[in-house]
Formats: C-alpha cells, sequence, structure tokens
C-alpha cells in the first residue's frame, strides 16, 4: 500500500434512519428505499462519503447500496446500542437484549458495537459490557466534554453519527475513518483500532433543527 493509500480518509454517517417516523419495519415499508436515496444524495452534498441505515431493532438488507453500511440501532434493556458493519441482525427483540449480549451478537456478526447517544435515557455506558466506541451524536453536540469524558474512562474511541430522520440531517455528526475503501468490514477494524475521529456540522440550518428537537422533546 503506498502512503497516499494508507493515509486516505472516508466520511462516514454511523447513525442515520430511513424514515421520519417510527413505526414497524412492515408498515409503510416503501418509505425506506425513497429515505436512503435522499440521504445519500444530501450526504453525497455535504462531503459524506458512506450513510450507515441503522433504523430501530430492523435491518433491511434490500435497501442497501454502495453508498450506505448496514447497520441496526438495538433498544436494549438499559438503552440503544448500534451495530454497524457487514452482517447485522434483521431484527431485534425490543428492550430484551442486555447490552452485552448486544455486544455479543455484534461481534459474531463481524458488526462493530457503539454506545448510542450516552446520555439520553441510558445506562448502556455502566453495563460493563465491551463496546468498540462511543457516539458523539448529532442531536447533543453540546455534549461533547461529557462524551469525551466517557470515552477516556472506558477506553475507546468516539465516532460521530447525526441521528438523522430526516435527509436535512445527515452528516451534522460524522466520523472521520482512516480508509481508503470504506466496505463494512474496513470500517468496523478501523472503529476496533482506533483510528477514527468525530466530526460535525454547525450550520444555521443544523442549529434550527437542533433548536426545534430541544422544543419537540420539552413538550
Amino acid at each position: 500500500m503506498s502512503d497516499s493509500e494508507s493515509t486516505s480518509k472516508t466520511v462516514v454517517d454511523l447513525h442515520t434512519h430511513s424514515r421520519f417516523f417510527h413505526r414497524p419495519p412492515g408498515q409503510l415499508a416503501g418509505y425506506d428505499r425513497v429515505g436512503v436515496a435522499m440521504a445519500t444524495g444530501i450526504g453525497r452534498l455535504r462531503g459524506v462519503d458512506r450513510v450507515a441505515v441503522t433504523n430501530h431493532d430492523y435491518h433491511r438488507p434490500d435497501i442497501q447500496t454502495e453508498r450506505t453500511l448496514p447497520g441496526i440501532e438495538v433498544s436494549t434493556t438499559a438503552g440503544h446500542v448500534l451495530v454497524v458493519g457487514p452482517d447485522p441482525p434483521t431484527r431485534t427483540p425490543t428492550g430484551e437484549l442486555t447490552p452485552a449480549e448486544t455486544v455479543e451478537l455484534a461481534h459474531d456478526r463481524g458488526c462493530a458495537a457503539i454506545i448510542a447517544h450516552p446520555f439520553r435515557r441510558s445506562t448502556v455506558a455502566d453495563s460493563g459490557a465491551d463496546f468498540d466506541a462511543v457516539e458523539l451524536n448529532g442531536k447533543h453536540p453540546e455534549r461533547r466534554p461529557r462524551v469525551e469524558s466517557l470515552a477516556a474512562e472506558l477506553d475507546l474511541p468516539i465516532v460521530g453519527g447525526s441521528d438523522a430522520h430526516l435527509p436535512v440531517e445527515i452528516g451534522r455528526a460524522a466520523t472521520v475513518v482512516n480508509v481508503a475503501d470504506p466496505t463494512p468490514e474496513a470500517v468496523v477494524a478501523a472503529i476496533r483500532r482506533g483510528e477514527v475521529a468525530p466530526i460535525e456540522r454547525r450550520t444555521p440550518v443544523d442549529r434550527a433543527i437542533q433548536l426545534s428537537y430541544r422544543a419537540y422533546h420539552a413538550l
């Protein structure tokens, strides 16, 4: 491998959703493909090379494209865990798997297990499970110091994900991955080596969405 190839970087949004609403995978499933197309299109405009599609407790291999990474956001007994990699499970039972069981499932399938939005109704970080990374979530960029402190405590790298439910949110937080070819296997390996870094976008649109999100959840 040449020096230029070994230092190539890829920008990946490791936490996105193909729907702006929460419904079981069988309901309104046709929107998933539309959501992925819009997310990857906007990602391309914003310099995001890949988006991980991490819907709540389901993964659809049939909606993957060359610009996506397979994933799932698992609702564990203690909070949410992102499972990203070549072979995530297609379904997980909501609120039944422990964090440790989720990590074991992820690793058995060649995937990375990431603590999602660790300070949003979550005690996942206290589980002692063998996670691969901690997420800086795009909905909570102000929590970066707390995320950095937690990552140092757990001796884990930090990754970024937008947690986008609307395509306009893609890339507000993302991850610079030290790989030239962002295959699922390569991204997982880079996360485990710690060759990743979170980045943020702070445009007026991103700030407006952030304020709207806070207002909605304050109701």
